[in-house]
């Protein structure tokens, strides 16, 4: 029968850790949190993240060595519903004895820089990363006690990859550090053993999950866990609330740690710190929750594809109307790359990033920090998305443009302008005339502007100053 670890107790666990529940201790904050989902939830949002708005994920495991068809393949090739293109892939080029095990060995790492990586990616304009520490397949990229032979440390690149990204970010950058882990694995024997008694019995959560999840927050101190892999069993099959009770109230990371919510079937969408729903999550709407887009570069894939074709990566255009509606609506953007087995972001993905830390250090002052305006999207031009910043009394309206008009003016249907609107657009030096179209709406005029005195490529951000609404 299984152990309800929702009771308020300490117990001692299989794995020589003692666990003393949330109702017995309290955060630094004062603050006591329950094991349960009413008292987690009541947890508010550090306010770091809703600040920062772009996060990078980094997909990295075994699964960048055959690099095809995506992070999936061992699944895809020895799941219950196998993949044709996969077997066959298999089938055509390696022996018949081969097995997922035997990629470990050329996930080599040997152009892995942390430095460089945590460089890229605060050039970006992202404030945090979240690195897979552990994806489906088992792999810890740290040098787990709980994994044993299946980590970074005894196969593969002999190095501890979370340890070194950590210390790059923390150390030389001003990004927040978040790690991603996976509460299940789709082959482990004491997984498929619980599986198989109907998740009655929990030995793969006390022996496995667990230890693996006090070990990198203790280790490392991400301010991000980013849960994944909850979707078949209940939240009281992996003790989430429990875990997460701690994770608030004893950590070292209690008072800046965010959570998602994938820690259970059905929980997702429900509870938790922010929502990411499903993947790719963007709902065109302003959230009663904090939420976080959680997208691909590349579109049909979370890791490095070796027979990945130009159009299949979101083009800057796309990554920036992309993350321009999602923040309008509340929520942040986790933009994914896959680098290569060797360690490499290959040069279209730090195209990408390039790109967007251009864009950024023209237009975020309409991001960073922002908040939804009482619009999301233009009643008259759907082009056009909104956000605003609030200081004391007075609000400034950002409407993000995502085509440039050719018809020399910009009419925008939600804005109420007053007497002392002023109206700017962020990297012009200059204001521009406008004027009221009735009860609500403004016309604004826009003035020649040479290709070479754009203040940005893709997006255009002006800024309303003191309109009434």
């Amino acid at each position: 029968m299984a152990v309800d670890m929702r009771m308020p107790t300490t117990m001692m666990i299989s794995f020589g850790v003692t666990i003393a529940l949330a109702v017995l201790c309290q955060s630094a904050s004062g603050t006591t949190y329950q094991p349960n989902w009413a008292s987690i939830d009541s947890r508010p949002l550090p306010a770091w993240y809703d600040e920062a708005k772009l996060g990078i994920f980094i997909h990295w495991g075994v699964f960048s060595v055959p690099s095809y068809s995506s992070e999936w393949f061992w699944w895809n090739w020895k799941g219950a519903q196998a993949t044709p293109a996969v077997v066959g892939f298999m089938q055509q080029n390696y022996r018949p004895d081969f097995t997922y095990g035997d990629f470990a060995k050329d996930f080599t790492a040997e152009f892995f820089e942390a430095d460089q990586w945590a460089k890229m990616f605060e050039g970006s304009g992202a404030k945090y990363v979240v690195f897979v520490s552990k994806h489906h397949e088992g792999y810890t990229n740290w040098p787990s006690k709980y994994s044993f032979n299946w980590n970074s440390m005894d196969v593969g690149p002999n190095r501890d990859i979370v340890g070194e990204l950590a210390g790059a970010v923390k150390n030389h950058t001003k990004l927040r550090f978040g790690l991603y882990h996976s509460l299940f694995e789709w082959f482990n024997p004491l997984y498929l053993q619980d599986k198989a008694n109907n998740y009655t019995t929990q030995d793969f959560v006390f022996k496995k999950t667990l230890p693996e999840l006090y070990e990198i927050v203790n280790k490392y101190e991400p301010e991000v866990i980013w849960s994944d892999g909850d979707w078949d069993a209940p939240d009281v099959y992996w003790n989430s609330t429990v875990f997460l009770a701690w994770l608030y109230n004893q950590s070292p990371v209690r008072d800046t740690v965010v959570t998602n919510d994938r820690w259970g079937k059905g929980i997702a969408c429900h509870h938790g710190g922010f929502f990411t729903c499903t993947d790719r999550y963007n709902p065109g709407k302003k959230q009663n929750r904090k939420f976080e887009n959680a997208m691909t570069i590349d579109k049909y894939s979370w890791g490095f594809r070796r027979n990945a074709r130009l159009e299949d990566f979101l083009s800057m255009d796309e990554l920036i109307h992309t993350f321009i509606i999602t923040v309008s609506c509340g929520g942040n953007m986790l933009m994914n790359v896959g680098p290569t087995k060797y360690g490499i972001i290959t040069p279209v993905y730090q195209e990408r990033l390039a790109g967007m830390g251009q864009w950024l250090a023209v237009t975020g002052e309409g991001i960073y920090s922002s908040q939804p305006w009482t619009y999301q999207n233009d009643t008259l031009n759907p082009d056009v998305w909104y956000t605003m910043k609030t200081s004391g009394d007075f609000k400034d309206v950002y409407a993000f443009l995502l085509k440039w008009p050719s018809s020399g003016t910009l009419d925008l249907g939600a804005p109420v302008p007053g007497s002392t609107t002023v109206v700017t657009l962020l990297g012009y030096s200059g204001s521009f005339n406008f004027k009221s179209t009735g009860t609500q709406g403004m016309r604004i005029t826009l003035p020649t502007i040479s290709f070479l005195s754009m203040p940005c490529q893709w997006a255009w951000a002006f800024k309303l100053t003191s309109i009434t609404n």
